[in-house]
């Protein structure tokens, strides 16, 4: 039998390790201080330079941000920042269209599952202010991809749920370029932009009746179209993303 090297953590690795587990485990709550570099490396055994590399790479991780007053303390990573490195790992996997858009619809679908009883005048409100937006600026020949993403985004945090909402980001991020890519080819730039826009009315106009089958059929109704305009454009599905 044969065995590999080992590979030994750094010190520094350790500390870092030993504090996520801390936070993690609720031990070091958010907003909490870390200790100073001093007490963590009587804490640790280790050396203060030892201790601030790891408090480094924690800060690195957005687990922990610097106050006004430069002391580290524990805050929640926001969805955003995770999702811009979610996204970027995607792209570096070189993820294709047709993967992201497998997810994207399973992920729309559930979000429209995880609405029951979440539909409020306000929601509607909102969306219904979306799709006005997006009817004038479709009017002005001005893009249209933020107010779709913003859309989907709507719908998704009105379902209170986080772990939809922290799955779901990476996957918006890496829809937009595809959306403006569909946008701007000749063979979709007038029709495709319509299509997304009827198909929102429908899906608000369900909403507003509280009729959540009738808004998922037009969801997958929605979701569908967008992968044929990109077959239509003669987009290639199965290239990298980023390509």
């Amino acid at each position: 039998m044969e065995f590999g090297k080992l590979r030994i953590a750094r010190a520094y690795e350790a500390v870092q390790q030993a504090l996520e587990e801390a936070i993690l485990s609720g031990a070091l709550p958010p907003g909490e201080p870390l200790p100073t570099e001093t007490e963590l490396a009587e804490k640790f055994g280790v050396t203060r330079h030892t201790v601030r590399e790891g408090m480094r790479a924690l800060e690195q991780s957005g687990l922990v941000k610097r106050d006004a007053g430069r002391r580290l303390h524990v805050t929640r990573p926001r969805h955003d920042a995770l999702a811009t490195q979610n996204s970027r790992a995607l792209v570096m996997q070189q993820v294709s269209f047709r993967e992201i858009w497998e997810v994207a619809m399973q992920l729309e679908l559930l979000a429209m599952d995880l609405l029951e009883g979440q539909v409020d005048d306000a929601l509607v409100a909102k969306l219904e202010a979306n799709v006005a937006a997006m009817a004038a600026a479709l009017d002005k020949g001005e893009p249209i991809a933020a107010l779709d993403v913003e859309f989907h985004a709507l719908i998704a945090h009105a379902t209170q749920n986080r772990v939809l909402l922290m799955s779901r980001e990476p996957v918006s991020m890496l829809f937009y370029p595809s959306l403006e890519r569909l946008f701007a080819h000749p063979k979709t730039r007038d029709r495709s932009p319509r299509r997304i826009l009827d198909a929102h009315r429908e899906i608000v106009t369900a909403l507003a009746a509280r009729d959540l089958d009738t808004a998922k059929l037009w969801m997958r109704r929605h979701m569908a179209d967008f992968r044929r305009g990109y077959e239509h454009a003669g987009l290639p599905l199965d290239a990298p993303i980023g390509g």
